[in-house]
């Protein structure tokens, strides 16, 4: 105890070098986990976009329809297959899909898109999707409309901002249009007059009744009610040919299917393409979707499901974009490891500036009777105390930008967003809350910190009692 007090002591002899040593592994700390938090963040931000209103986590399809998604490679909706999936402990449903291209028109307007056959109910259950129905949109005349109504100033200078977008949720517009709690119950009524948008859900009962991406509407220039003409090629090369109805729009998070999603009743779909009783996917709804959960599912539903289907997981179903995210996380760790090069060189300066200052202290201490072992221990202690006071304030000034980055996620606007969508991601960059990379990124310090107090320790042991007291 004597030794922790006298060492706690000889740090604020020379505030400024003790200051300066945990300030520089403060900076570092903090930067490094508020980096490591947004690159997280929007790593696990594309991966749910695209798992949850997508892939799902795990797939049952032909075994060649990964590298051919074609309707030739679909196969036929087995119900005893299905009931076998579904006793699996970690499933809950299972949800067929037929899954298609074709080109969609509106007037002189066309673009390709990916045509979605789906049981809504089962759909809905798995996606959430009649969550991501719009409920607000902000057309030129619901503009126009707001900027002469009783609104917040900072919420009308953002309305030509988002002009032309669409919100699937009351809170998110509330956050992009800067719409405070206190003020919700007054400017809610008002946006709900000028935005609210009408919209309904897929149907079995209304099979000429489809859901469009929004940026598949912007696109088109159809609204709910309008028609689109649906044109491809079926099953075995018939063709694919129909007139629907929007029966509603929705918004994906993933800009890039958002803008080419069209979703039909499941049995509309197969006769548009001529393909009873098929599905291209049946997507596996479970209970826990952690990697090792995900993986031991696959590996059960693999010995009964035998050729020519197969079980996919969602790293093999996505695994384009895990390798694009494992490049850029590496990156982003050459990035953090450079910052942590730049602070191993401010500590071994500072320890070797306070091994020059204190040497004469370190002969005089030694020449009087101390053992070297305990001055090397106090000195120890010292470092220790000076990482830990950068460490521990680090971590606790990152908190709060990382918890409040990760339920208010910044998010891009103008140029900066339209580079995003052109990749496919959401223009929002959210933080990753606290795990194990906190952990990680205190054990690299304190390494750093270690290999600092084992040249001091070597110094110490090793010191010229009579070179000392000369310095």
């Amino acid at each position: 105890m004597k030794d922790f007090q006298l060492a706690w002591k000889n740090l604020w002899r020379n505030r400024r070098r003790t200051i300066i040593t945990a300030a520089s592994i403060f900076f570092a700390v903090f930067f490094a986990l508020v980096m490591r938090s947004f690159q997280l963040g929007t790593y696990d931000s594309m991966y749910r976009n695209v798992i949850e209103s997508y892939t799902g986590y795990i797939q049952i399809q032909h075994q060649d329809y990964t590298e051919e998604p074609i309707l030739d490679n679909s196969f036929r909706a087995d119900t005893a297959l299905f009931g076998k999936v579904e006793s699996d402990t970690n499933v809950t449903d299972i949800v067929p899909r037929l899954e298609s291209y074709a080109l969609a028109a509106s007037g002189s307007r066309t673009q390709g898109v990916m045509v979605l056959g789906v049981d809504p109910d089962k759909e809905n259950r798995l996606s959430d999707l009649k969550q991501k129905l719009v409920k607000f949109r902000l057309t030129e005349n619901a503009v126009e409309s707001l900027k002469v109504s009783e609104i917040p100033d900072r919420t009308r200078r953002l309305l030509e901002l988002f002009n032309n977008e669409s919100w699937s949720s009351t809170g998110r517009m509330m956050l992009d249009l800067g719409i405070s709690a206190e003020d919700s119950s007054s400017v809610l009524p008002v946006m709900r007059k000028h935005a609210s948008f009408s919209n309904e859900y897929l149907s079995e009962a209304v099979p000429e009744g489809v859901l469009i991406g929004s940026g598949l509407s912007d696109f088109l220039k159809v609204n709910v009610g309008d028609t689109i003409v649906l044109m491809g090629q079926g099953y075995h090369g018939t063709s694919a040919a129909g007139n629907f109805i929007v029966a509603g729009i929705i918004k994906l998070p993933t800009p890039d299917i958002d803008k080419r999603i069209v979703y039909l009743p499941l049995e509309t779909a197969r006769y548009l393409y001529s393909a009873e009783d098929l599905a291209t996917s049946a997507v596996v709804r479970i209970r826990d979707f952690s990697d090792e959960a995900v993986a031991g599912t696959a590996e059960r539903l693999r010995t009964f499901v035998s050729l020519p289907l197969a079980v996919r997981t969602w790293q093999d179903m996505n695994a384009l974009l895990l390798n694009q995210m494992e490049a850029d996380n590496r990156s982003g760790m050459i990035m953090i490891g450079i910052l942590y090069l730049v602070i191993a060189f401010g500590v071994f300066g500072t320890v070797l500036m306070m091994m020059a200052e204190r040497r004469r202290e370190f002969g005089m201490l030694v020449s009087i009777g101390m053992q070297k072992r305990k001055l090397a221990k106090i000195v120890t202690m010292e470092m220790l105390l000076m990482g830990l006071l950068g460490i521990i304030s680090g971590v606790i000034a990152s908190l709060p930008f990382v918890i409040y980055g990760h339920f208010r996620p910044l998010r891009f606007t103008g140029e900066f967003a339209r580079m995003y969508e052109d990749y496919g991601m959401e223009p929002v960059m959210p933080t990753l809350l606290p795990d194990t990379y906190y952990l990680w990124q205190t054990v690299v310090v304190l390494i750093i910190i270690s290999i600092a107090i084992v040249f001091s320790v070597r110094k110490i042991l090793r010191i010229d009692i009579i070179g000392s007291l000369k310095a």
